[in-house]
């Protein structure tokens, strides 16, 4: 299947306001990078998805509780771990700007092969993906990045419940599919297939969060 055809752009003509793109069509990574107004938005297909205005203060403080311990853990280790915002670029072949059509910019995430790192952020699939679920998030917006990180061979996919105060691990199997963990809830630790030796309690993610 073909990737979608880019609404056709000048790549040095910069886009001030969110309103003067037209949700209707598709773009490129291209035509992201000249987007310059306030509004935070990700590609999925070429389609845009607005993301949810500043993260609140308790998002901020799990996003923190869960990146510091991945931080120190990767001190000595050659993965890296990143916070948003922070584009993670998903190519079907081509890596050109213009032939890249879905963007996403994941809570966290840690990438453990270094090439993929480059000046605008990562291209290809992250080994850990992290998002933190609030009320902001849309059903189909999560759906459509389950899919996103299944299809391309994200490792795990850790979603985070700030309201349950649990996380769900999807593990990617032999044959490319996501395959959920039992849901971790307060008193337990999650642990990594990526990074092993790593530990993380729950309590310490959701500790002082009132």
């Amino acid at each position: 299947m073909s990737e979608p055809i880019p609404y056709p752009q000048l790549h040095d003509e910069p886009v001030m306001q969110f309103n003067d793109v037209d949700a209707s069509l598709t773009y490129s990574y291209a035509n992201y990078l000249n987007w310059l107004f306030e509004e935070r938005v990700e590609l999925i297909k070429g389609k845009i998805f607005k993301m949810s205005p500043a993260a609140s203060r308790i998002h901020q403080e799990i996003s923190r509780n869960i990146f510091n311990p991945l931080v120190n853990f990767l001190k000595k280790q050659p993965c890296k771990v990143y916070s948003a915002p922070f584009d993670v670029r998903f190519p079907k072949e081509s890596k050109e700007d213009k032939d890249v059509y879905t963007v996403l910019q994941p809570d966290i995430c840690v990438v453990c092969d270094k090439s993929k790192l480059d000046y605008h952020g990562c291209i290809g699939a992250p080994d850990i993906v992290v998002e933190i679920l609030s009320p902001g998030n849309t059903k189909m917006e999560l759906l459509n990045k389950y899919k996103v990180y299944e299809e391309f061979g994200v490792k795990e996919y850790w979603v985070v419940s700030q309201s349950d105060q649990s996380i769900l691990i999807y593990t990617l199997n032999d044959f490319g599919k996501f395959q959920p963990s039992k849901i971790f809830t307060l008193s337990e630790k999650i642990t990594s297939t990526v990074l092993p030796g790593f530990e993380l309690a729950l309590d310490d993610i959701f500790a002082d969060l009132d």
